[in-house]
C-alpha cells in the first residue's frame, strides 16, 4: 500500500513551513499532504480536538508517516490515535516530545511569563514571528519573499492555547518513532529521544530549516521513516 507523509506544522505558524518538503517528497515519488491548522484556535477550547480533526480530514486512506514540527509534536499522540492503525511511523522534526502518557501543555511553565507579557488586553498573542527580534527572524528566513509568505499566514493565537492541557494517550509510541534535530535549543530534546532508544539524525540549521534545505530535510525524513 502507498504510504503518505503527513507533515504537521506548528499551529503557531502555517502550512507553507512544510510545503517545500512536501514538494520534494512528491518529486521523489512519495505522496505528501500538509494539513492546514491555522484555524484550530477559533472557537471554544479544547483546541486539540480541532487539530486532530484537521489532520484527519486531510489524510487519505493510506498508511501514514506522521511528521510533526515544533509544538505540533505535543499533539502527535492524539493525531495518531485519531488516525488509528494507518500510522506506521512518527518523526519529530525539531519538535517537542510528549510524555508516554498523561497531560501536557503547549508551552512549558517557565515560558508562560514571556507569553503573558506578549498577550494583549484581549488575551491574544501577536504572530509568532513578531515574538522575536527582527534579526533572529531574518536569520531563520533569509529570503524576503519567504519571510512575507510565512508571516502572512500565521494565526494570532489566544494565550489559552498554550495553557490548556493536552491529553497524551498511553501506547502512542508503539510504532517506529524518531527525532530530526536542527540545532539549539533542541539539544536536550534530542538527548531525550536518544534516551528513549529512538533514531536521531541531525541536519544542522535553525528552527525553520525545512524551508532552507528541503532536500536535506527530505533525505533525513526518508532515512528516519525507513522509506529509503
Amino acid at each position: 500500500m502507498e504510504t503518505t507523509f503527513v507533515l504537521v506544522h506548528s499551529p503557531s505558524v502555517g502550512p507553507s513551513t512544510w510545503t517545500p518538503v512536501a514538494e520534494s517528497l512528491e518529486r521523489r515519488g512519495f505522496a505528501a499532504v500538509v494539513p492546514d491548522l491555522t484555524g484550530v484556535a477559533a472557537g471554544d477550547p479544547p483546541h486539540w480536538q480541532r487539530v486532530v480533526a484537521a489532520v484527519r480530514e486531510a489524510t487519505p486512506g493510506t498508511s501514514v508517516v506522521l511528521v510533526a514540527h515544533s509544538n505540533a509534536g505535543l499533539f502527535l499522540p492524539l493525531i495518531k490515535e485519531g488516525l488509528g492503525d494507518k500510522v506506521v511511523a512518527c518523526v519529530f522534526a525539531d519538535a517537542h516530545l510528549p510524555p508516554r502518557a498523561g497531560l501536557i501543555k503547549a508551552a512549558e511553565e517557565t515560558f508562560l511569563p514571556f507569553l503573558r507579557g506578549l498577550a494583549g488586553p484581549d488575551g491574544v498573542l501577536p504572530r509568532w514571528t513578531d515574538w522575536w527580534d527582527e534579526e533572529d527572524v531574518v536569520a531563520m528566513l533569509p529570503d524576503p519573499a519567504m519571510r512575507v509568505r510565512v508571516a502572512g499566514e500565521q494565526p494570532r493565537l489566544p494565550l489559552g492555547f498554550y495553557t490548556q492541557p493536552i491529553p497524551v494517550p498511553a501506547g502512542w509510541d508503539d510504532v517506529r518513532c524518531s527525532f530530526l534535530w536542527f540545532g539549539p535549543p533542541y539539544d536536550g530534546v534530542a538527548e531525550q529521544a536518544t534516551g528513549r532508544g529512538w533514531p536521531v539524525t541531525r541536519v544542522p540549521g535553525l528552527h525553520l530549516h525545512q524551508l532552507i534545505d528541503p532536500e536535506g530535510v527530505t533525505d533525513a525524513l526518508l532515512k528516519l521513516s525507513r522509506k529509503s
